[in-house]
């Protein structure tokens, strides 16, 4: 039995989806365990680019076994676009190597219609939620009146289910936005449609998981968004609907966590975040834009372009912290490639005060000033690097200071955005 569960380190987007395509090669199963279509995963496999918002992007290895579990919420209609856009590129040709759980909640109508009004409603903070559901999905889970992809399965059953949730989100859509009401029966049709086509991908992910760990396969665990967006330990309000810790793999899953042996944290050589909410170390100068235009920094999933800042410590020792990572990633490494100065948070400061931890209150953080430490760039291009010994002696000067201000070994480095552009200098499986 082998095990390890990536996690993002920072506010998401870190690059999560290349370092699970390498390391899925290595394993048996990659199993996405909470989170979305708020996620995107970006792969590039040769010419080609990939774009994955839920199938782990394991599924672009034939004969890996990619599983989703119960703490991702499943919107249908994408789930099967994907799968479709897959199969037109030769991928999924068995389908039993993709299977989802029975008890994943569902994403419906009503979830993404209120997810957007609120956003949207004049004079209120806005979060910057993609607009995919996620939220009121995960709150209809915790108020137990969510829909379950196993209730898609029996029309009269699941219009009885839904009969009473659908009357209060209707009355909630229409005296409170102002919006038109949902008709019954014109989303049972279409869910039970879904169903149908749902069918052949479901199953008993936390039973498989447990038969392939007893059956001593590699098992890789896939998370989204990351630590400083988790709806807990994250930078609230301004945070996504679910835990993105790596302790969530064990409810998101079903596997115990005496099972979980390596936890890989996945950050970029610099920082991003998408949307609103306090960024200590936010550029917003030519650096930044520089940062923004070189690294490609726009949102999977939704398009939106990232603000970009300095690499923060701070709440990276954070993340390590709260996730309990044995190891990192660094992703993006190429893309500092000419700044001349490079600048790393090493503490925040508060009212002419050090503190001593990362704030829990947005409000503060917003507050924080950040201390930095400065090194010297480099100029060289890194994409063609494979060795960590053969980088410039100011590039890897960066990131032996950034390992040991974390005190936490940077296993993989990341060059570039193709397969074959990474460093490895240790194995994970």
């Amino acid at each position: 039995m082998k095990t390890v569960v990536v996690v993002g380190a920072q506010w998401g987007d870190e690059g999560k989806g290349k370092i699970v395509d390498i390391l899925a090669k290595e394993s048996d199963m990659v199993v996405r365990f909470q989170g979305g279509n708020n996620a995107g995963h970006t792969v590039v496999v040769g010419e080609e680019a990939f774009f994955l918002h839920l199938i782990p992007s394991g599924i672009l290895h034939s004969g890996k076994k990619c599983l989703i579990g119960n703490g991702v919420v499943i919107d249908p209609k994408v789930f099967l676009g994907e799968v479709e856009k897959l199969k037109e590129r030769g991928f999924l040709k068995n389908d039993a190597d993709l299977v989802v759980s029975d008890s994943a909640h569902v994403i419906m109508p009503y979830h993404v219609l209120i997810d957007v009004a609120r956003e949207n409603q004049k004079g209120k903070v806005k979060i910057g939620t993609t607009g995919r559901g996620i939220g009121p999905a995960y709150g209809d889970k915790i108020l137990r009146r969510g829909i379950r992809v196993s209730d898609l399965f029996d029309r009269a059953a699941f219009r009885e289910r839904l009969l009473p949730i659908l009357e209060e989100q209707n009355f909630y859509i229409t005296q409170y936005f102002k919006k038109e009401a949902l008709k019954l029966d014109d989303i049972v049709d279409e869910y039970v449609a879904y169903g149908e086509k749902l069918k052949r991908y479901v199953g008993d992910v936390s039973l498989l998981v447990d038969e392939a760990l007893t059956g001593h396969q590699k098992v890789l665990f896939e998370g989204a968004q990351g630590v400083l967006l988790d709806i807990d330990h994250g930078t609230y309000p301004y945070v996504t609907s679910s835990n993105c810790v790596a302790g969530a793999v064990c409810t998101g899953a079903g596997v115990s966590p005496t099972k979980i042996q390596k936890i890989l944290g996945i950050f970029k050589a610099y920082t991003t975040r998408v949307g609103t909410g306090p960024f200590p170390t936010e550029l917003d100068d030519r650096i930044g834009e520089y940062l923004q235009k070189q690294g490609k920094e726009f949102g999977t999933t939704t398009g939106r372009k990232r603000r970009c800042g300095w690499v923060d410590i701070v709440g990276l020792r954070y993340a390590i912290r709260t996730s309990g990572i044995t190891s990192l990633a660094m992703m993006k490494l190429d893309i500092l490639t000419g700044v001349k100065e490079l600048k790393i948070c090493v503490g925040y400061q508060l009212n002419g005060n050090m503190l001593k931890s990362y704030p829990s209150r947005s409000e503060v953080l917003e507050k924080c000033v950040p201390v930095y430490e400065t090194l010297q760039g480099w100029e060289e291009d890194l994409s063609t690097y494979r060795a960590f010994h053969e980088l410039p002696k100011n590039t890897q000067n960066y990131v032996k200071t950034i390992e040991e201000l974390l005190h936490t070994p940077i296993d993989m480095i990341s060059v570039g955005p193709a397969r074959n552009q990474i460093i490895v200098r240790k194995t994970l499986f």
